[in-house]
């Protein structure tokens, strides 16, 4: 498991031993899951966990932002 960013209270991990599609696991109050390439091309929600809407929101906000600096690191990890 690497990290890879930390905002607003929220750590942004990609597990190394992980599978396609590219995308990350957030972490706050709870844990998230969100694919850097969704249906429509940008980000989308896969699921969350004991998160609230607005951490999930505050989630789906900073993976927007970054989506393309986390690409090029699940990439860099997973090749």
């Amino acid at each position: 498991m690497v990290t890879i960013h930390r905002a607003h209270g929220l750590r942004i991990v990609i597990f190394t031993d992980d599978h396609e599609p590219a995308h990350v696991h957030v972490f706050g109050d709870g844990h998230a899951k969100i694919n850097l390439i969704g249906p429509d091309g940008g980000p989308a929600l896969v699921w969350a966990e004991g998160m609230k809407r607005n951490e999930v929101r505050r989630a789906m906000a900073v993976v927007i932002e970054h989506r393309e600096a986390f690409l090029a690191r699940w990439r860099d990890i997973h090749g």
